[in-house]
């Protein structure tokens, strides 16, 4: 028998190094993550493992799974200990090592197994942790299968056997540089910002980007868990504007960030400029759609309106649809649809082929990005950007809201505005033109200015987004609105970043 898991225990007890603790919360809507040590221990992690274990055994899927982990001082052992569940559940397990979120997904394809548990906490704060399943490559899991599995663990339904093994592949890592980098050698000499917040992507992003021909400037890719700069995620502007300052000092062409795990990329220009990763997704649909005809995206709702208001994705017979905001759930809906690639606002690109396998990868979107100045040979990046009719977006904000509560203050924010819809009431001066309510909801009005609020499905946030393609005002009167409503909730408190 193995104990039922706590949701609480006091550290430098026995009971805490006896029993296992794991926290309701920490299992989100598409992954899971918890602060370790306060909100889950070794011996939950391990619960996680049998947890995870049995419920590849309930879908029917076989008991076989890649497990790696990335650069945290305490990642290797959350491992371990995760692979001991997962052992003692039955399962054949394939450890690849220190490695991005997206070499665990290469590996399914590459070794020929269903599924993937890869030990990450992404672009969060040190301290956290967490992992990212999947078992029906190359999709990750959804709301169901996360609630199945917090059913399993939290309860104590392990269905352990024996049977399982462990298996390490060495140097694994040359595999998937070696699938990355077989093909052509770009025509053009672009020289690329390769920038890593000191994350796991540092030991492999510079010698991509130098096998495919780029000449690599790296910044911050010497790995070092403590973070010493700032978190590795390329939506925050400390690392935008660390990547703008080696841009411009360098006379680079492009700047590349990459997250805490490697399967986003975010981008700077060469005037210095941060280009949000919605705009970088519609310049690589106009790229994409302009050889490959009637081309089909998958845009999630934090995204720009450009992807169905831009002339030339129109005339290029681009077809997008607006779906959910999460890996998982953009994951799924571009291979449902088998859209060419879905491009989600914070940087998760998913491609098929010819481009991808269908997962997010940071560094798959990196080449699109080289590729796509390969055939531009006589334009800048800024070029290209400055060629999309102009719009003036905020970057991602993120309100405090607790896990427990969030869910209910964007069911009452949804209420608020469907109320207003229904009674033709106008938002300064304005009427609504359309509500999409398939994740919080995105109020956009008359002159196509727009608000996005909605839960974040990984931390303890509400996550705010708007853009005004009329001006700069405009885009902040939308803020202003959307902030108002929010300030009716008490339970809403501070952001990380405002406009």
């Amino acid at each position: 028998m193995f104990p039922k898991p706590k949701s609480v225990l006091l550290p430098n007890t026995y009971a805490f190094e006896s029993e296992p603790m794991v926290k309701a919360t920490g299992f989100r809507e598409y992954d899971a993550r918890w602060l370790f040590q306060k909100e889950i221990n070794l011996m939950g992690i391990q619960a996680l493992g049998m947890g995870l274990g049995a419920l590849i055994a309930e879908l029917g899927v076989k008991q076989e799974i890649v497990t790696g982990h990335d650069f945290r001082g305490y990642s290797a052992s959350i491992k371990y200990a995760l692979i001991s569940g997962l052992m003692a559940a039955g399962c054949k397990v394939h450890d690849i090592g220190l490695a991005v979120t997206p070499m665990a997904y290469f590996a399914q394809f590459d070794l020929d197994v269903p599924c993937c548990a890869m030990v990450t906490a992404s672009h969060n704060d040190n301290g956290w942790t967490g992992v990212k399943m999947g078992a029906n490559r190359p999709l990750t899991f959804g709301p169901d299968e996360m609630t199945r599995l917090k059913e399993i663990v939290l309860g104590a339904e392990f269905k352990n056997k024996a049977g399982g093994s462990y298996q390490f592949h060495e140097n694994y890592p040359a595999r998937y540089i070696a699938d990355l980098t077989s093909r052509p050698k770009l025509n053009r000499k672009l020289k690329v910002v390769a920038a890593c917040g000191n994350g796991t992507a540092g030991a492999f992003a510079p010698q991509v980007l130098e096998a495919i021909g780029c000449e690599v400037i790296p910044l911050d890719t010497e790995l070092d868990h403590t973070f010493p700069k700032y978190n590795p995620n390329p939506e925050d502007m400390e690392m935008l504007h660390a990547i703008r300052d080696a841009v411009l000092q360098h006379k680079a062409d492009v700047g590349l960030g990459f997250d805490g795990d490697g399967d986003r990329c975010g981008v700077v220009d060469n005037t210095g400029e941060e280009i949000f990763a919605d705009k970088v997704g519609v310049m690589l649909a106009r790229d994409m759609s302009a050889i490959h005809k009637d081309a089909q995206f998958v845009v999630d709702v934090k995204s720009t309106g450009l992807f169905v208001t831009d002339p030339v994705l129109q005339k290029q017979g681009a077809k997008v649809a607006y779906w959910k905001t999460g890996h998982s759930y953009m994951k799924r809906r571009t291979h449902e649809m088998g859209a060419l690639a879905g491009l989600e606002k914070s940087g998760h690109f998913f491609f098929n082929k010819p481009y991808g396998r269908g997962y997010d990868d940071g560094l798959v979107s990196a080449i699109a990005i080289c590729d796509m100045l390969d055939r531009a040979p006589g334009k800048s990046m800024a070029d290209l950007k400055d060629a999309l009719p102009k719009t003036w977006s905020s970057p991602t904000m993120s309100p405090h809201c607790a896990d427990e509560v969030k869910y209910g203050v964007i069911d009452a924010v949804v209420k608020h505005f469907e109320g207003l819809q229904s009674k033709g009431a106008k938002i300064g001066g304005q009427s609504i033109r359309d509500l999409v309510t398939v994740n919080g909801v995105r109020v956009t009005v008359e002159d196509g200015s727009w608000g996005l609020v909605r839960a974040s499905s990984n931390k303890p946030e509400l996550v705010v987004v708007v853009e005004s393609p009329v001006s700069e005002q405009r885009m902040h009167d939308m803020f202003e609105m959307v902030n108002s409503v929010l300030r009716t909730h008490p339970e809403v408190g501070e952001y990380n970043q405002k406009i």
